[in-house]
């Protein structure tokens, strides 16, 4: 995408119309070059909306045709013909020459005689000359995700190659490719009513894919699964190898199959339980042969090592010393098949206890193996290259899933010098285009996507698939939707993850869907082609709409339970909202299934409602926990029939009867809480709410008034049908008309004709910061909310503003911690009205793990000149550090709790905070840290999943 332009659509001097012009290719090139052209031509077909541009495959130096005009494409070690134009003179390849992956192109004049002009790419190895293909493709309108995504092709009736020379590569990553880690029902179900299963005739559409985006490796789909026992790239087809070799793809095998093998073509011969190295080893030997001969000949990346059956952890007494004589063994091994140890590339994926074995130095891994570093499977890297592994000749890589914080945890990545493998855990492929094209863009040019870059990217793929007149509306849909999900993994929203009643930040979360939906569905109707709304729907409406309903979903769930503890009417009312949701859930996946006569059928077919406690696909969505009020039932009369609830509370006793407490009303003595709410003030919240319900079969005739002028309310009557929505009241304070000592606690009045009568408190304070303090956060409602992007950001630190859960962004490290210096701090300024014996710091930092035993995160904190004091970000006791060397994944100080939410959460307790001006400054002490919010708790922070919204700066 952020290639250098050599097209145009308009002619200008010393451009050459490409239009029909023959495109040639050296008879003994590479056949994935010959394919390559061929796709080239195709596009100019579905470019032009014409005839294919005519394909020639010459075998001398000098093509004898005349023609006008020519695109030549060819490899510099496999075409003659871009050897005798270097020859000649007429093309310069010295910047490209034993480069890997990369290209060039230029427009030679006379390339032979009865050729007038030709547009040449040379590549410096095959890939990089089907990089070059593809690259023209993409220029003259061609998406990378013509087939996957149905993005129609851009029509041009004039194309022209502008004249001059690009220079293109090398990547900035060895090998970049995604992990096909299929879980039936969805893909599988896909490929076999397509294709008849996993074949070569649903690959090829699959590596054609990855090298139009400057892919080049991949771990095939290998669960097991149904017809037994499941996918095998390697015998599913006996071609699958062969085609992905000719296309261009390295083919590996994921972190549990070792040697080119897969571990459904064992269990097709061998039962259960004799995937035993101790017990077999001969056996098993003998199968890792098998796999490392049949490979011969093609481009693979030998995964070394072996885990338990099915993916488990190795069983017996030494599983550390098993996994080293498996190693040794495939060594020898590839040694017999080829001729050396090292004879072809090999990795070992330190997954899960692989990693705790690794760290032993048991393993006794060999230099020239690329050691494969995994993410703690949610996204946050375990472990990267300490600085000695940072010279392996094998190199290292990552293996990742695609999350909020890619980006800095894949920077952090190629800082430590891990660029020979990224791999991407892309589940089913679809419906994961946009992360899919953002890691990919990110492996081949890390440069391409900085941190204050991601709108361009944005931007500029929606400009690729829709066009420059869509692009300024359809790319803050992409980047709303990447912002926004990235507040928690859809599969981790429960009912009660977004509060309903603090901060209101359920309906804001909800509203921040709902608003990106509503775009959505305005630019989908601009569509006019089926193909058109097929791409529009994939890409852009289907996230969002698909989203939106979920998160309604599950907060309507919640909004259910929660008033039918308040005994309302509407609790009923809500189950069949959440009963519509559930069905508009089902229906947008058939609308996807019915997109293009079914071309995707089945590819949405995943259970995504009702795991419960296990990762394991349920066989059929479930909901539970839908509650429901007797509707005909008139509610007791010491408590009447109408109800009201306020911002920040459920009640103190919600729908249950003490006739002691509530013999009269308003409610009184310890049921006040219950309608107490938080204090405003000038800086925030700007206002608060109260319900007015009913919960009985009678139709209620509420009215609500305030004892000052300066109150507010958003509507002061109303009538409540039982059956139909409840009234919320808004209340806002007329600033300007409080005094500047008022600190009172006032009262709104809500009655009905029906006798009900009750009070809601609201304590308002009409204080004022003092004049003199500038630029800083005030305090309001018992806390001040920070955001980390508001202190002066200069390096070594960096804004990332599309990073966290907020809107605000992180801090992060630029680059290596400086040196024979001390980091300088990063400063915030805040005020507090009161002096405060006891309050807290609360700390947000993005969930990041410590990646080398040489170094550890920590961080320093100061408020005002107190002494500085040094916390380590992780904390883990030593039963936490044994129990993660048994799981595979980090479980100290809160992970599981940590890993869901996306940040850690640290409370630093201080003694006493005196009233007026503070500066809390913090500097880290590692680059793998991102800083997103401090809290000064003075102790008025609520429950919530955000945490406080940012307070008022002045």
């Amino acid at each position: 995408m952020f290639e250098e332009k050599f097209v145009t659509f308009s002619p200008e001097d010393g451009a050459v119309d490409l239009v029909g012009a023959k495109i040639l290719v050296n008879q003994d090139d590479f056949p994935g070059v010959h394919l390559a052209a061929q796709n080239l031509s195709q596009d100019f077909a579905r470019v032009t909306r014409g005839l294919p541009n005519p394909v020639t495959k010459v075998d001398q130096v000098h093509p004898t045709p005349q023609m006008p005009i020519a695109i030549i494409v060819g490899s510099l070690d496999h075409s003659t013909l871009i050897q005798k134009l270097e020859v000649e003179g007429k093309i310069d390849v010295s910047s490209i020459r034993g480069k890997w992956e990369s290209f060039i192109t230029t427009i030679v004049d006379q390339p032979w005689e009865g050729c007038s002009k030709a547009l040449v790419i040379t590549g410096s190895d095959k890939r990089g000359t089907i990089f070059g293909v593809y690259t023209l493709s993409e220029q003259i309108g061609v998406s990378p995700w013509y087939w996957w995504a149905d993005v129609p092709a851009k029509n041009h009736d004039q194309i022209f190659a502008i004249n001059k020379t690009t220079k293109h590569g090398e990547p900035s990553v060895r090998f970049r490719g995604i992990f096909l880690n299929d879980e039936a029902p969805a893909m599988t179900g896909w490929a076999r009513e397509k294709f008849g299963g996993y074949n070569s005739k649903m690959y090829i559409h699959v590596f054609e894919l990855l090298l139009r985006l400057k892919a080049n490796f991949m771990w095939p789909a290998m669960w097991p699964g149904y017809p037994n026992p499941g996918a095998s790239f390697f015998t599913d087809d006996p071609t699958n190898q062969k085609l992905a070799e000719e296309c261009g793809i390295a083919i590996s095998t994921s972190h549990h199959e070792p040697m080119q093998r897969l571990t459904n073509e064992w269990f097709m011969e061998n039962e259960d339980g004799s995937w035993d190295w101790i017990n077999n080893k001969q056996k098993i030997s003998e199968f890792f042969e098998e796999g490392a001969s049949r490979a011969k000949g093609c481009e693979s990346y030998f995964t070394l090592g072996m885990r338990g059956e099915y993916d488990r952890k190795m069983a017996g007494e030494d599983p550390a010393g098993t996994i080293r004589d498996v190693i040794k063994t495939q060594r020898e091994i590839i040694k017999k098949v080829y001729g050396k140890e090292d004879a072809v590339p090999q990795l070992l994926a330190l997954y899960k206890e692989v990693q705790d074995h690794y760290e032993t130095g048991r393993l006794d891994v060999p230099d020239d193996v690329t050691l494969l570093f995994g993410d703690d499977n949610v996204g946050t890297t375990r472990r990267l290259p300490t600085s000695k592994e940072m010279n392996r000749k094998g190199g290292s890589g990552a293996s990742t899933s695609y999350s909020g914080k890619a980006w800095h945890q894949l920077m952090e990545t190629y800082r430590r010098n891990a660029r020979q493998i990224w791999i991407f855990n892309v589940g089913d492929l679809k419906p994961l285009e946009v992360p899919i094209t953002f890691a990919m863009e990110l492996a081949w040019n890390v440069e391409n996507i900085p941190a204050d870059g991601f709108y361009r990217f944005y931007h500029t793929m929606a400009e690729r698939e829709f066009g420059p007149e869509l692009a300024d509306k359809v790319a803050p849909l992409l980047q709303g939707y990447d912002r926004l999900s990235s507040l928690r993994k859809h599969e981790l929203i429960e009912a009660d993850t977004f509060s309903l009643l603090n901060y209101n930040e359920a309906e804001r979360v909800l509203d921040g869907w709902r608003t990106l939906l509503d775009k959505a569905e305005e630019i989908h109707g601009e569509f006019k082609s089926d193909e058109e709304k097929a791409a529009s729907f994939q890409l852009i409406l289907h996230p969002l709409k698909a989203t939106w309903t979920y998160v309604a979903l599950r907060v309507n769930l919640a909004r259910n339970q929660l008033f039918a503890r308040q005994r309302r009417n509407s609790a009923n009312t809500l189950v069949q909202r959440v009963l519509a949701l559930f069905d508009a859930d089902y229906d947008i996946s058939e609308e996807y299934h019915a997109l293009l006569g079914g071309k995707w059928n089945h590819m949405l077919r995943q259970t995504h409602l009702g795991y419960g406690d296990t990762w394991h696909a349920p066989s059929r969505d479930m909901i539970s926990g839908l509650c429901f009020v007797q509707k005909r039932q008139e509610s007791n009369p010491i408590v009447g029939q109408m109800g009201v609830a306020i911002e920040g509370h459920a009640g103190v006793r919600p729908g249950v009867i003490n006739e002691e407490s509530e013999r009269t009303h308003p409610s009184r003595r310890d049921l006040v809480p219950g309608l107490t709410f938080g204090p405003l003030s000038r800086y925030g919240p700007d206002s608060r709410w109260f319900d007015v319900f009913t919960r009985g079969p009678i139709t209620i005739h509420w009215s609500a008034s305030a004892h000052h002028p300066w109150v507010k309310l958003s509507t002061t009557s109303g009538v409540l049908v039982p059956g139909e929505d409840d009234a919320r009241v808004i209340i806002k304070i007329d600033w300007e008309q409080v005094p500047e000592d008022f600190n009172e606690e006032i009262l709104v009045d809500i009655r009905s004709d029906e006798g009900d009568f009750e009070q809601v408190h609201l304590p308002v304070l009409g204080r004022k910061a003092p004049a003199s303090f500038k630029d800083g956060f005030v305090e309001a409602d018992g806390y001040v909310s920070i955001p980390s992007s508001s202190a002066v950001i200069s390096a070594p630190y960096l804004h990332l503003p599309d990073a966290g859960r907020t809107e605000t962004g992180n801090v992060m490290f630029a680059g290596p911690l400086p040196e024979g210096s001390d980091v300088p701090f990063l400063s915030y300024r805040f005020f507090t009205f009161s002096e405060h014996s006891a309050a807290a710091i609360l700390l947000e930092f993005a969930i990041t793990l410590d990646v080398s035993p040489e170094e550890t995160m920590a961080y320093d904190l100061q408020i005002d000149d107190s002494k500085i004091a040094s916390h380590s970000l992780l904390e883990a006791k030593k039963g936490d550090v044994q129990l993660s060397a048994t799981m595979g994944w980090y479980l100290g100080d809160g992970w599981f709790e940590a890993a869901g939410d996306g940040v850690w959460k640290r409370r630093i307790e201080i003694s006493s905070l005196k009233a007026g001006e503070h500066t809390l400054k913090i500097r880290f002490k590692h680059t793998n840290m991102m800083l997103e919010k401090l809290v000064v708790d003075l102790g008025g922070v609520k429950d919530s999943y955000l945490g406080p919204p940012p307070s008022t700066r002045v």
